[in-house]
């Protein structure tokens, strides 16, 4: 961890080399975190796919532009914190993701509750590649500066995709077996 000082825990402030550095400690391994990529798109499919199909059924016109806003509101949080290169990667697997979205048909009503299940299924699978990936770094010195809880939770809700992003795109050296 950096000797620098730092500001506490902030949803609003999050200082993205401090959280990358963070996230080595328990996610240093090439296969983890191509698996929380995979995970994480599935979580999201789910959310998206659930929400495109429910605006279809409930007679939207279009339901392009509910994705594309939910895409870039997401986007827009994480360009506070995150610098460009991950912004760029980030907005570039969003469009493919939006778009495999959007390729679906109009499913029956019934699947919606398919694709809401996929984001607890997705996060057990997520979960479950711990098991598999176990190397993992003393993370005392992290969990005083990012305590474990709500507040953790909900920055790597927002920064878990561009984490792994910026260790599978720009931190070759940083890859483990």
């Amino acid at each position: 961890m950096s000797t620098r000082t730092t500001r506490p825990l902030s949803l609003r402030h999050v200082d993205f080399d401090e959280l990358y550095a963070r996230h080595l400690g328990r996610h240093s391994q090439f296969g983890i975190n191509v698996a929380h990529v995979v995970a994480l798109y599935g979580l999201w499919y789910g959310v998206y796919a659930a929400a495109d199909q429910a605006a279809r059924h409930l007679g939207a016109p279009a339901t392009w532009p509910i994705l594309a806003a939910m895409a870039a509101t997401y986007l827009t949080v994480v360009a506070i914190n995150a610098p460009l290169r991950i912004v760029v990667a980030t907005a570039g697997l969003l469009t493919i993701f939006v778009a495999s979205v959007r390729v679906l048909p109009t499913l029956p009503a019934w699947s919606i509750l398919g694709f809401v299940a996929m984001a607890p299924a997705f996060y057990k699978f997520q979960s479950w590649n711990h098991k598999i990936w176990t190397a993992a770094a003393d993370m005392s010195d992290f969990n005083r500066r990012f305590p474990p809880g709500l507040d953790l939770n909900l920055i790597l809700l927002v920064y878990e995709i561009p984490i792994c992003l910026h260790y599978l795109l720009f931190r070759r050296h940083d890859w483990r077996r």
